[in-house]
């Protein structure tokens, strides 16, 4: 009960007292007020029971949904630090059905609640559940589990990286990573049924997306079980703890994890690559154009349509354009833009020589922006974070960098570098990289989210893109404010990324709603991009294979910025950056309107404040 709904029932209590009754039915206008006193306190006392019963409502099921989920899914209850009854989810199609059939139940439960009726931290934590609830719904509606792969990941790298955490210190462990190792062969035999399924029905990845895929398999059908990514963890374990007959049938467990494997590589060689579709459009799967709508709502949080998405990205193409073109004036620099990224992609000085050089130039300027971060927040997250290379068997399809939160509690979180193609990563390019999934960006505001122990589980748990990849490309621009950029190459490589974030909203929608093809989105790329052609040809078919996503990035960074130049305007010299940054973080990863709320109230309090 907070504060100021207390205040009615106080004086209820105060106006019922013995003495007041005797002081005030003396007088007949005081009996009046009395009552008119009582009426009103009764009012705000039935209003705030009514709103509290709502409240509990609410929270009961959040957290009844939030069991489910842990019982559905092993690695959310790892991450919490349970030791869940299963290794892997249930992913046979009557289990789907289950699932699909409680989340709709559960949100029916939710849409039965009175949202106006709710306090405002309870309407935000109503809208995330219903989010949550509606992509699960909607991924089961449109079969993503028939493409259990994208052109750069799976279900198979992220099976893989398990062995990684594994440590077989215990009974208790050992049993666990052998109840993985017995439910990863049908796990895997599922995924390939379904993408059977999927290529019956036209429901593929598209084949020009799946050049080199099967790289990130064979690393896991090797024949050698002792040498098996899979078999890693029984080489640092106890020869005490693990007898030989536990030995041998570790071996072959293995061996059955590593045949599993094997078919997966057999098939996607044999059947996959050759029978997927050779269109590129997801408007071209079955439901597909009702689907990548879907998406754009879902990745957005906007009611924008691909025609709006298509316009804006065009838009900030042009200007962007003109900020490069200033920068290459500065330098005097003889050609053209073109020119100008030309030379930036062929000349050696902006390479590193070794992937251990990047990595360390990755890590310094991590460490030259934590020093940085006081002067553009009041509050820091206490989860650490380390600098680490993209692993081997995944980098050659893999993005340039990406952020891996935390798995469970005792463990940082990672900003990941690919270090494959050293002479496609450009050194001009990190600082934005860095400052982007790292801090002030992914793992500042992911970590944030997570330490809020208020806030229910959805709140904490739930990502949403527009808020997430915008929040990381505002975090881009905020190493201007602080001095990261060190000369006009690396404001160059700043820009080109804000160029590619730019781009994505008029090549994603261009190859999956407007009918252009590769060719004409990767060109479009290239001539408006300081990236390499690798990084290029690998973020082009990420698109396609992961339809919506790219959108996300731009528009959050656009309603950011606009929010805070609302703010800026309307406070004047109040203005205070570092309580507007930690306002926009102050609720978690939310939808864009809902951020826009928030804001609104920080600029409302701020001018009440300074009256």
């Amino acid at each position: 009960m907070n504060a100021v709904h207390s205040i009615p029932v106080n004086l209820l209590r105060l106006f019922a007292s013995d003495t007041l009754k005797k002081i005030f039915q003396k007088s007949v206008l005081a009996g009046a007020v009395f009552f008119i006193f009582l009426l009103s306190a009764h009012t705000y006392a039935q209003t705030e029971t009514k709103q509290d019963t709502k409240s509990q409502v609410l929270h009961e099921l959040l957290s009844r949904v939030w069991e489910y989920e842990l019982s559905q899914f092993p690695q959310l209850a790892k991450s919490e630090g349970l030791r869940p009854s299963q290794a892997l989810t249930d992913i046979r199609y009557s289990a789907l059905q289950a699932r699909d059939k409680a989340f709709r139940s559960f949100l029916d439960e939710l849409n039965s609640i009175d949202f106006d009726e709710l306090n405002e931290q309870d309407q935000i934590s109503y809208l995330m559940q219903a989010y949550r609830l509606n992509n699960y719904i909607d991924n089961f509606t449109y079969h993503d589990y028939r493409v259990p792969i994208t052109s750069e990941y799976g279900f198979h790298s992220s099976l893989g990286r398990m062995p990684d955490s594994v440590v077989l210190d215990s009974q208790h462990a050992v049993e666990d990573y052998f109840a993985l190792l017995d439910a990863a062969p049908q796990y895997i035999k599922q995924n390939i049924a379904y993408m059977k399924e999927g290529l019956e029905v036209g429901h593929s990845q598209p084949q020009v997306v799946l050049i080199g895929f099967e790289d990130s398999i064979r690393p896991f059908t090797v024949s050698d079980i002792e040498n098996h990514p899979f078999f890693a963890p029984f080489k640092k374990t106890d020869k005490n703890l693990i007898n030989k007959e536990l030995m041998a049938q570790a071996k072959e467990k293995v061996a059955l994890v590593q045949a599993a494997y094997q078919a997966f590589y057999d098939f996607f060689i044999n059947e996959y690559k050759v029978k997927a579709k050779t269109d590129i459009a997801a408007s071209n799967w079955p439901q597909g154009e009702a689907f990548y709508n879907n998406r754009i709502k879902h990745f957005t949080t906007t009611d924008l349509s691909a025609k709006d998405i298509h316009e804006i990205g065009l838009s900030e193409v042009a200007r962007i354009r003109s900020e490069m073109q200033e920068i290459i004036d500065s330098l005097n620099f003889e050609g053209d833009i073109n020119a100008f990224i030309e030379f930036l992609r062929t000349d050696e000085q902006f390479y590193a020589k070794t992937p251990e050089e990047l990595i360390i130039t990755a890590s310094y300027i991590a460490k030259q922006m934590d020093a940085r971060l006081p002067k553009l927040f009041y509050k820091m997250p206490r989860t650490p974070y380390g600098v680490a290379p993209v692993p081997d068997s995944i980098a050659p399809k893999y993005t340039t960098g990406r952020y891996i939160s935390p798995s469970s509690d005792d463990e940082p979180g990672y900003y990941w570098v690919n270090t494959y193609a050293l002479d496609k990563r450009p050194l001009y390019a990190l600082p934005a990289l860095t400052l982007h999934e790292a801090v002030p960006g992914h793992h500042f505001q992911i970590s944030l989210a997570a330490e809020m122990q208020d806030l229910p589980a959805v709140r904490r748990k739930t990502y949403i893109s527009a808020f997430g990849e915008g929040w990381g490309l505002y975090s881009e621009y905020l190493g201007l404010e602080v001095g990261m950029y060190e000369d006009p190459y690396d404001n160059f490589g700043r820009l080109s990324y804000e160029m590619w974030r730019a781009c994505r909203l008029v090549v994603d929608t261009g190859m999956h709603v407007f009918g252009w093809s590769r060719e004409k989105a990767l060109d479009y790329m290239l001539e408006n991009t300081a990236l390499s052609e690798h990084n290029v040809r690998t973020e082009i078919d990420r698109y396609i294979s992961w339809p919506g996503q790219a959108l996300s990035y731009k528009i959050g960074e656009i309603k950011i910025k606009q929010l805070r130049e609302k703010a800026e305007d309307a406070l004047g010299e109040q203005f205070d950056l570092r309580a507007f940054h930690d306002a926009v973080l102050a609720n978690g990863s939310v939808p864009l309107f809902i951020l826009e709320r928030k804001i609104d109230q920080f600029i409302a309090s701020y001018q009440t404040q300074n009256k």
